[in-house]
C-alpha cells in the first residue's frame, strides 16, 4: 500500500524524523540508504527555521524506485546559486547542510511556485554514498570537480 506523507514544517524535528523514517522503512529503504533520507530532510528542515520562512510543508511519495521528499519553504529564499555554492569549510560551523544534503540524494532540484521555494530531494532503493569532505556540492551523488577529484 502507498501513501503519502504530508506534514507542516514545525521546530519538533524528532517527530518529523521519525515520520521520515517510518515512510522510507514503508518504501523500502533500510540503513544507510534510511539513514541518509532521514539526515537529508532534517538538515533541509532546519534550513527553513535558521535561513527561511520558518513554515512551510514537507510531502513524501514512494514510488517504484525509492522515494521523492519535497519540502517547501514559504520564504522562497532559497536559489539554486545556494545549491550550486554549497561547500564544505572545515574551519565553520556551520553551512554545511545544502552540502551534505546533495551529497546524500540522488538528485535535488530546486524551482519556486507562488507558494515559495520547493526543494525536492530523490532517493533511489540503493546504498547511500560515504561524505568524502574533500569533495565539492554536486547535483547528484558522485559528481566532483576536478579540483575535489585531485584532493581526495
Amino acid at each position: 500500500m502507498n501513501f503519502e506523507l504530508r506534514c507542516p514544517i514545525s521546530p519538533d524535528l524528532g517527530y518529523i524524523r521519525d515520520l521520515v523514517r517510518v515512510h522510507g522503512e514503508h518504501h523500502g529503504l533500510n540503513g544507510e540508504q534510511l539513514d541518509g533520507l532521514v539526515l537529508a530532510v532534517n538538515e533541509a528542515v532546519t534550513n527553513v527555521f535558521d535561513h527561511g520562512g520558518q513554515a512551510g510543508l514537507i510531502t513524501a511519495r514512494g514510488h517504484d524506485d525509492g522515494v521523492i521528499v519535497e519540502i517547501l519553504d514559504i520564504g522562497g529564499r532559497l536559489t539554486p546559486e545556494h545549491l550550486a555554492a554549497a561547500t564544505v569549510d572545515a574551519t565553520g560551523s556551520r553551512g554545511f547542510g545544502l552540502w551534505v544534503i546533495q551529497r546524500l540524494c540522488d538528485e535535488v532540484t530546486l524551482e519556486h511556485n507562488g507558494s515559495g521555494s520547493l526543494l525536492t530531494l530523490h532517493f533511489r532503493g540503493r546504498s547511500a554514498a560515504v561524505i568524502p569532505l574533500g569533495h565539492r556540492a554536486g547535483r547528484r551523488r558522485g559528481a566532483q570537480d576536478s579540483r575535489s577529484a585531485r584532493t581526495a
